[in-house]
């Protein structure tokens, strides 16, 4: 008599992040039909689709972002569940994770994501073969970064499962972690590649839905190969928009990957307004905008002067409230988590559909209305990101929107 394992019934996924360009990825990732919610869920997933929920926790405190997870767990009622955990550890890493724990027979812990050379060795990330706490990934962060993912996790009882039970037959594999989870472990399962996340979230499907995954966007992927055979495709460029919308293209980061994406889309044609940061943490009020009414507006933070520590959150609000006055008849294009949902919070969409990915992080969904928004987190993307995704959106002027210099950089 065959055994009825959780990966043969219907495949309904509630996935939780703690931004929004997080939850995109996600749901890009994941394949199934479904939604993107800016806010607390009212019934659980119905089976055969994914609900992804922007928790919109990275800048609350530990003890806030706990509770908001705790919140939305009654909504997963029996399906599968993931947690969207930052690649490098980032964000509200210990409390979300123990939060998360809470009912659970165990979370199964892989926070890999090879696509962007982030990879888990002996329970330590590394980022393009270096130790992550050895890198400089974690300079915007107010601590040094953890030396492994049991340090991350604090009090939380874990143990690391190597690389060779990893790739070991996924019934031995999904032993190893059900006898891990038994003792009162969860796993941190080390990873390196693509395959690797295959193997965990095939052998993990055989747990039952007692057992929880928590990982970056290549673990969603994985699932999604498991339960909807997708993984996270491109669009083709004649999936864009209606082109009779102005495209406004909003970078609230100044990275200087980011300042090296905007050149190139200006090369392209685009229309650059930069503001200046007094005009953004000026409380007095938003200030109106000149977007092209028929072609790419960019609108970034000038970064040319010195910008004020620890202002990063005013100044991503200030441009919010700024952008809301003119965007609401545009497509929008919004890098950074939380740049992206402050602007959508400011014009009141509260739901997303996603429709796939235009590359890798950046996910192009649908409003209710028909409109279209890109998400990208702000760190990632070659200098042609911000192009790809406007000749994405823009297939009818894709000859306009040619890079007059060759793309450099590597992701980030």
């Amino acid at each position: 008599m065959s055994r009825t394992t959780f990966a043969s019934r219907p495949s309904r996924v509630l996935a939780l992040a703690d931004d929004l360009s997080g939850a995109a990825e996600t749901a890009a990732a994941l394949g199934l039909p479904g939604r993107i919610l800016l806010g607390p869920p009212t019934t659980p997933p119905p089976d055969g689709e994914a609900l992804v929920l922007d928790l919109d926790t990275r800048q609350l405190t530990a003890d806030e972002a706990a509770h908001a997870v705790r919140d939305v767990m009654a909504y997963a009622d029996g399906g599968l569940v993931l947690k969207k955990a930052d690649s490098l550890l980032r964000g509200n890493f210990a409390s979300e994770t123990a939060a998360y724990a809470e009912g659970a027979a165990g979370v199964v812990i892989a926070p890999a994501l090879p696509v962007a050379g982030r990879t888990v060795r002996d329970g330590v990330v590394h980022l393009h073969g270096t130790a992550l706490h050895t890198t400089d990934a974690w300079r915007a962060e107010r601590g040094p970064a953890p030396e492994s993912v049991r340090a991350a996790l604090g009090d939380l009882p874990t143990w690391t499962v190597p690389l060779s039970v990893v790739r070991s037959p996924v019934l031995a594999l999904s032993g190893w972690l059900r006898t891990l989870i038994a003792k009162g472990h969860h796993p941190v399962c080390d990873t390196e590649t693509d395959a690797d996340l295959d193997a965990i979230a095939e052998a993990v499907l055989q747990l039952g839905p007692g057992v929880r995954l928590l990982g970056a966007g290549g673990l969603a992927a994985a699932l999604g190969r498991k339960l909807a055979g997708a993984d996270g495709a491109e669009l083709g460029e004649t999936s864009g928009p209606t082109p009779y919308r102005p495209l406004l293209v909003v970078v609230g980061t100044t990275e200087p990957s980011a300042v090296a994406q905007i050149a190139q889309l200006l090369a392209s044609g685009a229309h650059h307004i930069p503001v200046p940061a007094h005009l953004l943490t000026d409380h007095g009020g938003p200030h109106p905008l000149a977007a092209a009414p028929d072609g790419i507006t960019i609108v970034s933070i000038d970064g040319s002067g010195p910008l004020e520590p620890g202002s990063a959150r005013a100044l991503v609000t200030g441009l919010a409230r700024t952008v809301a006055q003119t965007a609401f008849d545009s497509d929008l294009v919004l890098t950074g988590g939380e740049t992206a949902r402050r602007v959508l919070d400011a014009l009141g969409i509260r739901e997303l559909l996603p429709v796939g990915q235009i590359h890798h992080g950046a996910v192009h969904s649908r409003t209710a209305d028909g409109r279209s928004v890109v998400t990208r987190p702000g760190s990632f993307g070659d200098t042609d990101s911000l192009l790809r995704i406007a000749r994405a959106l823009r297939p009818d002027h894709a000859a306009a929107l040619t890079p007059s210099f060759a793309p450099q950089g590597e992701p980030t």
